[in-house]
Formats: C-alpha cells, sequence, structure tokens
C-alpha cells in the first residue's frame, strides 16, 4: 500500500519532478564517506534502527579512529564486514554491532591485516563495483568473488549473497567486532541456535553509552549443514550442546566476552538471505520484530524504496544535476535520525536500563542535540508528519522521566546518556515544536521537564551559572560557550511558557534569556570566559582553539556571535550596524595561514574564522541580515556551498552530525534559514535550485521559485509571497504552514536597501 501511494504521489509531482526522475534515483549515499564527513553508505528504511552497512576498519590499531567513525572511510581498500548499527556524521565512533562476513571455501576467524590478501576473513573490494541508493547497498567481494546485497526494513536488515558456483557458502559472526574497538569493550555476549533455525544472540558494551544492550535474531534461507560457536577469550573450538530448548526445541548456545560463530551452508544453488533483526530489549523481542517484518529481500528492498520515495518526495527540487544531487542528498541524511528504539509491540530500554513501553507514539533514540537542534529539528517539523515531532518530544520527556538525573537527553543513543556536549538543547527542540503549534503530548510535563533540565546544579556548571549569571571558567571548562548556550536555552523556555500561559516561569528564563551579556566584554568586543571574581580571563587569545579552554570547540571568533535570540542587542555592543558587518567580514576573510588548528579534530571547512564543518558557525553567514544587509548574507551563502558542498564523497567539509550540517544546506538551498529556532521566524538568505515544492505536514504545499538563478545572478532582487511585494528579510513559520509560493527575482548585482530598514529585520529579543 506505501508503494502504491509513493507512486501515486509521484505521478501527481510537478511536471519538471518527473522528468528528473524519483527522489531516490538523484540521492548519492557514499557523499560524505571521505574526508570527514562519516557518512555510512549502507542500506537503512527512514530513521531505521537498523543501519546495515559494510565496515571498512573496526578498530583503532591501524589508524586512528576518528576517520572510521561510521564503519566505513572511502580511501580503505578492504571490507571486514557488515554489521547493522551505525551513525551518520558523527563526531564520535562507537556502535558496528553484529558483524557478519560471507566466506567461501576455507574459513577464518579473524579478520586479518588489509595489507595481507588472505590473511583473515577482510576482503579487498573495488568501488566499481559498488551501488549505493536509498535502502540498497552491494559490492562484489573481490578476494573470494561473492557479490553481497544488502537492505533493510525499519527494524531489521536482510544480506544476500551470491557464492561462486561450486564453492561451499559460510557465514561468519564476530561479536568481537565493534567501532572504536578496545579491550574490555565488550562485557558479555551470547550466542544460542533455536531448534527453528534462528539464531539468537546479544550483546553489552561499555562505549561512548555504558552499558548498552543489543540483542538480534538471525533467520537464513538455506538450512545450516554445521556450526561452530568459538570464544576466542581461550580460543577453543566450541560445537554448541544439545539442551533443553524452549518448549520441545533444542538449544545450542555460547556465553562469553569474545564470541563468533562460523556457520555453514554447503554448496548452494541459490543465493543465501539473510534476515535480522535487532532489539534493546531481548532476544524474543528481536525475533518478534524479525516476524513483524516479513518478506524477502526484494520485497523489503520495494517497501523500504517506497518509503523512500515518500519521504524524500517531501521536497520536489528542480535544479541542474548536480545541486539537485547535492541536496536530495542532504535531505536524505537528515532523515536518518532520531532513529527508532522501540520495538514493533512499543518497547524500549531506557536510560534506567529498564524495559518501558511507548503507548500510542515511537520511542526515538539517537539524539545529537547540541548540533540538531539548530536546523534538523527545524526541517523535520517541516517535511515529516507531525506525527515524527511528536514522537521525538514523548521520547525526550519520557527519557527526563526515566533518567537517574531526571533530566533530559543531552546526547542519547540506545536509550542511553553520553553526556557528550554542552547545553540543554532537548528544550529548544520541544519550545520550537510547542510554538509552532505542534500538539499530542503533554505540553506541562514536556516545560516541567526543560526547567529540571535547566535547574539541575550538578550538570555542567549550573549550579555557579543560576548564583552568577555567568559559568565561572575556574570552576567549569568551556564556560563561555556554556553560558551563551544556556542563555538560549532559557529563553526558548520562556518562549514556551508564555505561550501556555505559565507567567512565572515566562518572567524567570526571560531574565536568564540575557545572561549572555555577562560573559561578553563590551570592551574588547568579544564573548571571554569569566571567573568567579567576575574578572575576565587572562591571558586572552580569539583564535585559540583547544578542548576544555573557554569554549566548546571553536574560540572566540565563532561563539562570539551566538546570541540567536537576540542579534539586535549584541550588535548594539559591538557598536552599531557598521561594525558589526565590519567584524563579519573581518570572520570570513581571516588569514588562517598562520595558524595551526590540525589538534582540533572537529574544526574544518574554514573560510577565515568561520567554520562550517563546527556548528557554532551554522547561522553567521545569516547575522548579516540583522543589520539591515541581507545582499552580504548572499554573497556569503553563495561562498559557503560553493566550497563546502560537493556531490562526491569527499562532499561534506566536516561530520554531518546526524543532519545537522546536510539540513543546512536544505533550508539555504530554499533560501531560507531558522538562525533563532523557537523564534518561528526563518531568515531570508537566497535560494540555490530554481524551484521546489514543500509537501507540508497537513497536506498544504509551499513553492519556492527563483527567476532567473545562475552562477552570476547571485544576489536577490526582489521577493515576493503569494504575489505580492515581500520588503522584510524574513519569513514568518505561520505563513510558510499556510502554503502559497515564496517567488525570487534574482540578479547579478545586489539590491542594497531589501530589508535594510529595521522594521525589516528579524527577530531579535531586545527590538521585539
Amino acid at each position: 500500500m506505501r508503494y502504491l501511494l509513493s507512486i501515486a504521489m509521484l505521478a501527481a509531482a510537478p511536471a519538471f519532478a518527473q522528468t528528473a526522475g524519483a527522489p531516490v534515483d538523484a540521492v548519492d549515499p557514499l557523499i560524505g564517506t571521505a574526508g570527514e564527513g562519516h557518512t555510512f553508505p549502507g542500506a537503512t528504511a527512514p530513521f531505521g534502527m537498523v543501519q546495515l552497512s559494510p565496515d571498512t576498519d573496526t578498530g583503532c590499531e591501524i589508524r586512528a579512529c576518528y576517520g572510521h567513525a561510521a564503519g566505513y572511510h572511502y580511501e580503505d581498500p578492504t571490507i571486514q564486514g557488515f554489521s547493522h548499527t551505525h551513525f551518520s556524521g558523527a563526531g564520535h565512533s562507537d556502535l558496528g554491532d553484529v558483524l557478519v562476513m560471507p566466506m567461501a571455501g576455507t574459513v577464518r576467524l579473524d579478520p586479518g591485516d588489509p595489507a595481507r590478501p588472505g590473511s583473515g576473513y577482510r576482503s579487498r573490494f573495488d568501488h566499481a563495483s559498488e551501488t549505493a541508493r536509498p535502502g540498497y547497498y552491494a559490492v562484489t567481494l573481490a578476494d573470494s568473488g561473492i557479490r553481497a546485497e544488502l537492505t533493510a526494513g525499519t527494524r531489521i536488515g536482510v544480506h544476500r549473497y551470491r557464492f561462486p558456483a561450486g564453492s561451499a557458502a559460510h557465514l561468519v559472526i564476530d561479536l568481537r567486532s565493534s567501532l572504536y574497538n578496545y579491550p574490555g569493550k565488550i562485557l558479555w555476549s551470547g550466542l544460542h541456535l533455536r531448534g527453528d533455525g534462528i539464531l539468537t544472540g546479544f550483546r553489552e558494551t561499555r562505549g561512548w553509552a555504558p552499558g548498552r544492550k543489543l540483542f538480534f535474531a538471525m533467520h537464513f534461507s538455506a538450512p545450516l549443514t554445521d556450526h561452530a560457536f568459538v570464544d576466542r577469550d581461550t580460543a577453543v573450538p566450541y560445537k554448541g550442546f544439545q539442551g533443553p530448548g524452549r518448549g520441545s526445541e533444542a538449544l545450542a548456545e555460547k556465553l562469553g566476552r569474545a564470541l563468533e560463530a562460523r556457520l555453514d551452508f554447503g554448496r548452494l544453488a541459490a543465493p543465501l538471505e539473510v534476515r535480522v533483526a535487532l532489539s534493546g530489549v531481548d532476544e524474543d523481542a528481536a525475533v518478534a520484530n524479525l516476524a513483524a517484518e516479513p518478506g524477502d529481500f526484494d520485497a523489503i528492498r520495494a517497501a523500504t524504496t517506497a518509503a523512500w520515495n515518500d519521504a524524500l518526495g517531501a521536497v520536489a527540487i528542480d535544479a541542474p544535476a548536480p545541486m539537485r544531487r547535492t541536496v536530495y542528498t542532504a535531505l536524505y541524511h537528515a532523515l536518518l535520525a532520531p532513529s527508532v528504539w522501540s520495538d514493533a509491540d512499543g518497547r524500549y530500554r531506557g536510560p534506567d536500563d529498564q524495559v518501558h513501553k511507548a503507548e500510542g507514539f515511537t520511542f526515538r533514540s539517537t539524539f545529537s542535540l547540541w548540533d540538531t537542534f539548530r536546523a534538523e529539528h527545524p526541517l523535520l517539523t517541516l517535511i515529516q508528519p507531525a506525527q515524527t515531532t511528536v514522537d521525538v518530544v514523548r521520547s525526550l520527556v519520557a527519557s527526563r522521566a526515566h533518567s537517574p538525573d531526571g533530566i533530559l537527553p543531552v546526547w542519547q543513543f540506545a536509550g542511553r546518556e553520553t553526556w557528550t556536549m554542552i547545553g540543554y538543547h532537548a528544550a529548544p527542540v520541544i519550545a520550537d515544536a510547542y510554538l509552532k503549534g505542534i500538539r499530542g503530548f503533554d505540553a506541562d510535563a514536556a516545560l516541567d521537564a526543560m526547567v529540571a533540565s535547566a535547574t539541575y546544579a550538578p550538570y555542567g556548571g549550573l549550579g555557579d551559572y543560576m548564583a552568577h549569571g555567568y559559568v565561572p571558567i575556574d570552576k567549569e571548562p568551556e564556560a563561555a560557550s556554556k553560558t551563551v548556550e544556556y542563555a538560549y536555552d532559557d529563553w526558548t523556555i520562556a518562549r514556551m511558557a508564555r505561550a501556555m500561559g505559565r507567567t512565572a516561569i515566562a518572567d524567570r528564563f526571560d531574565a536568564r534569556a540575557g545572561n549572555w551579556r555577562n560573559s561578553f566584554d563590551a570592551r574588547t568586543g568579544w564573548l571571554r570566559a569569566r571567573l568567579s571574581s567576575g574578572a575576565f580571563r587572562t591571558p586572552f587569545d580569539p583564535t585559540a582553539i583547544n578542548y576544555g579552554s573557554d569554549y566548546t570547540e571553536g574560540n572566540a571568533w565563532q561563539y562570539s556571535w551566538f546570541m540567536p535570540q537576540d542579534q539586535a542587542g549584541l550588535f548594539r555592543l559591538l557598536g552599531g550596524d557598521a561594525k558589526a558587518i565590519a567584524k563579519l567580514d573581518a570572520m570570513f576573510d581571516y588569514d588562517t595561514s598562520k595558524l595551526d588548528y590540525s589538534h582540533a579534530e572537529d574544526i574544518a571547512g574554514l573560510i577565515g574564522q568561520y567554520i562550517h564543518g563546527n556548528e557554532p558557525s551554522h547561522h553567521v553567514a545569516y547575522l548579516y541580515n540583522y543589520a539591515g544587509a541581507p545582499w552580504r548574507t548572499q554573497e556569503r551563502l553563495a561562498q559557503i556551498v560553493a566550497s563546502q558542498y560537493r556531490p562526491t564523497p569527499d562532499g561534506l567539509a566536516g561530520n554531518d552530525d546526524l543532519g545537522q550540517m546536510s539540513a543546512w544546506l536544505v533550508f539555504t538551498a530554499l533560501g531560507f534559514y531558522p538562525v533563532a529556532p523557537g523564534s518561528n521566524e526563518y531568515v531570508i538568505g537566497r535560494p540555490f535550485v530554481d524551484r521546489a515544492v514543500m509537501r507540508l505536514p497537513d497536506g498544504k504545499s509551499f513553492t519556492v521559485v527563483a527567476d532567473g538563478l545562475s552562477p552570476t545572478n547571485r544576489y536577490v532582487a526582489a521577493v515576493t509571497l503569494n504575489g505580492k511585494a515581500l520588503t522584510r528579510s524574513f519569513l514568518r513559520d505561520a505563513e510558510l504552514r499556510a502554503g502559497g509560493e515564496l517567488r525570487f527575482r534574482m540578479a547579478a548585482t545586489p539590491d542594497r536597501s531589501w530589508g535594510r530598514s529595521r522594521a525589516a529585520r528579524p527577530y531579535s529579543l531586545s527590538t521585539r
């Protein structure tokens, strides 16, 4: 039914969308797999629990882990195997669960050395043999001649292996393998072969998220002819034992910390299909998830392709092929997380390591909130059904209810908290949804969770922040960044509370929203860290980037602009519009040739001191609008898009960060961006596609047209909204959701008067 609906929608799409091909045909999952994009090329469904993808290196012994955060790096010459869980664009590495590798003939139980072919089960491969599309990946393993194909549903992954004629078929299941592996990471694991031929198992790891449990179930299209379970702690082969099974079935099992399985299928006349389901609850739940998504490889692939066409079809894009491919791939990457974590029956394992049940919603996890509050979540409120955002909010609130610390997630995956990055950025995600009119969740419980997170004194210097109005650097690292990020989050809490009539909370957090001023040195024009005494810390270098210093993954150049709720207030402290514009220009034009940032992994995509590969810079190009110079924003956006995005494996300048880098491009390509989620405004930039039609959640559509767009015509000469001249440089969320048309007339020279008046500028707290 979903496939038929997808076909119907494609048939009803505008003519340009039909002639350009289906959305899935424009996506290249290999974009971002080289350089520092940290994306994976494998098979997954929209927001799927399973990300079935090749791993080219799962250890850190041969090279640094950072480049292999997603398991796959385009420049690697070998594939170690295919595992079922991966992050898309994270700056940290983990997952890579349940690695499967097919083998023909002789079986080896160690991956071997990439430099020595045949030394283990890993295999060489050639990119010419690869195919990567949404929901599908295929490659030929050169050393064995096996053709491997992968597809995935929401909670299942399906492998299909074509073995060379006459060769015995085997699978190696390696439960030792993990991304960012190190001794002792695998706490415990198990393998169970059930009497019905289904292999189930589990493992518990202490990685980025401590004590993470994952369970799986595997069904094979051909019967086993033999098998061996091996605990490599002792390297003693183990053939299993026959003991009491479930009901009358026999059960072979093995428990240990370094388990592998060798599965033998003999010589096969047909390809071997392996269906694998995951669960965070237990092995029986994994078996139930397997049953909940029936069908062979081709059926699952067709259903997932239809699901991707539906999800990607929310934005019909008309643009030259390179830009269309780049933007559609960005949209694809923006639809991978927050991923499903609850089982088909609604159960999930929460932050307290207990099993809970999601009633009336799907529990989501993989929340990289420091990144994704900026554009990823605002994008989902527009191009996904409202239930997606309801799922997100209810998952966040449920996580807080089950958290031992009683606060909202910071950076969560598989239901487990990592405490990575700063802020309490679940607050703007929830507030932005509520202020846009999205309901279906308990707003009072959500607001209470936001307040609890903002007043939890042990977290990140919050006790001192509440006492001083800023985070003191002698008490807490990265204090300058934490101060301004807390202040922004506080503003979103105030906005939601006021809309709900919770005046006391609104007044309290409105006052806290101005705390950014307490860490801003108006004399020098920089955001700086202060000591408990009130003095600014010295010595001070605005270009210095060091972990654990005054700033988080950045320096004063980036963080001195992070007052998205009050850019007008900042510009007054800088001395007015002209000086703000001059400082913005100085940031982009800064000569960094004599600076060395190689020690900072996440600093990539530099344009002067603007760092597009890291999120604190993402709103900065739009700030010229707040000084009455939108034409300068238009220039900078052209500079950023041209230098930071390409339809190639190294086409992302930095980590995609669970869709934030990609969401930035999707918004920017459409011509507007949510500088301050919670304001219900989008700052107008300039479009990078000729035409786009957004399918909104309530059935309406919003069309963007760029007349005369070309590399030469990079400036906005005029803007109309539903046929009427738009003289302000922002778009209201209600206007967009009402449906209609935003039309740009592009020109080769700037219009320096458009958007110049103060009334034409976007929201700022100081001018509301």
